[in-house]
């Protein structure tokens, strides 16, 4: 098979040839349609984040199932497939549980741990493999259908884990970023009033594509007073931080009006300071969200399978490319998400 090799940190990719996977004992192999390109796996690349080389990255995939090992029941070949990040056990309390993020015996994250996407074919945990929904024509559209497991699958966990109502209001801080521009998506489909805040100018006009009804300029504008003054004084009833930098996750938390939420998905992941007073009096919540359970997954193809929604993907590149499509992806200068075709 063709792979896109790393050999270590800050490297250009190798396209190489190599053996083909073959399926051991409760586990799959899929051929590899496209698979996304998110800022998570160029942070591997870069080499912010710890990974074991040589490896090959990539997991928001789209492919087919051509064999599967002993004992493997879930699947057949020629399903149609997508991929679990996290490489659970699935039989802990929390796994048992449908709390597959807070597994107690994590063994690692595709394309991580294991090699992954960036590659004709990509073998697994049979149990990692999800069966696309009928309706979805991922033939035609493979790059979209895959990178939903992440850019639509997060914020919609959001909106369940926020409580988020029609007719509340919903800040999405970093909302032109893959991830953010998706969350102001989702919550325009639960029917809230987004207010999208960024400092990308270049983002914007897509942001009120996507369903933000205001934006707010962080360059230049005070973001609370901002969020304050667009609510009437009340403050936001959800604040959504997918930069998670000090500067945000306070701003964010001044702007919360009474029961608000305050919901922080990583990004930078920095210490913060708070008003124990403003959480008493207001009733306000401070969440975290960490990635997707399979169930949030599903439910999420199912989604876009019913044509409710549909993710953002403007760069789809060749396998040739992906050096080209990871400097944009490192430079902010994809809008929505980018994805290679794995050919």
């Amino acid at each position: 098979m063709r792979a896109l090799v790393l050999r270590a940190a800050n490297t250009p990719f190798e396209l190489v040839d190599m053996p083909d996977p073959i399926a051991g004992p409760g586990e799959a192999v899929a051929r590899v349609l496209a698979c996304g390109c998110g800022l998570t796996i160029q942070h591997y690349k870069a080499g912010r984040m710890r990974l074991a080389f040589p490896r090959i990255i990539g997991h928001e995939i789209t492919g087919e199932i051509v064999e599967i090992g002993a004992g493997v029941t879930s699947l057949k070949v020629g399903d149609p497939v997508t991929a679990y990040y996290y490489l659970n056990c699935g039989h802990c309390r929390y796994c048992l549980s449908n709390l597959e993020p807070l597994c107690d015996n994590l063994n690692g994250l595709v394309g991580k741990e294991c090699d992954g996407g960036y590659a004709q074919y990509i073998k697994l945990p049979a149990r990692n493999f999800i069966c696309l929904p009928e309706g979805l024509d991922y033939k035609a559209h493979p790059a979209e259908i895959g990178v939903v497991t992440d850019a639509l699958a997060t914020p919609y966990k959001v909106l369940k884990r926020a409580r988020i109502r029609a007719g509340e209001s919903v800040a999405v801080f970093g909302a032109g970023g893959g991830l953010g521009i998706h969350q102001v998506m989702m919550a325009n489909w639960a029917g809230a009033r987004v207010i999208a805040v960024d400092i990308a100018k270049d983002k914007f006009a897509a942001c009120r594509k996507a369903g933000a009804h205001e934006i707010v300029d962080a360059s230049k504008d005070d973001v609370v007073e901002a969020l304050k003054d667009l609510t009437g004084g009340r403050g936001v009833d959800v604040a959504v931080d997918y930069v998670s930098s000090t500067a945000t996750l306070e701003a964010g938390a001044k702007a919360l009006g009474k029961r608000g939420r305050l919901v922080t998905l990583g990004g930078a992941g920095k210490p913060f300071q708070l008003s124990a007073k403003d959480l008493l009096h207001k009733e306000q919540q401070i969440l975290g969200s960490r990635y997707v359970t399979r169930i949030e997954v599903i439910e999420s193809l199912e989604l876009v399978a019913r044509g409710e929604v549909w993710p953002l993907v403007s760069e789809i590149r060749p396998m040739e490319q992906a050096e080209e499509l990871h400097a944009l992806v490192e430079n902010g200068k994809v809008t929505g998400r980018a994805a290679l075709r794995i050919t």
